[in-house]
């Protein structure tokens, strides 16, 4: 979970958006991590979700 978290903020932080769109789509994935902390498989469940809608580009990125 840590690594796939870690590639994530990788990704997002690559990311060729503003600044707001990049403190945004941080933000998810800080609640991804504290949800890790109380629910790993819930945590799983939304960070897959993430990943995923970044690969197909359904993030409100501007």
């Amino acid at each position: 979970m840590a690594e796939r978290l870690k590639q994530a903020h990788a990704r997002v932080h690559a990311l060729n958006v503003s600044t707001e769109a990049k403190t945004a789509l941080t933000r998810q994935l800080l609640i991804v991590t504290e949800t890790a902390k109380h629910d790993l498989p819930e945590a799983a469940r939304r960070l897959s979700r993430f990943v995923q809608d970044l690969d197909e580009r359904h993030m409100p990125l501007d």
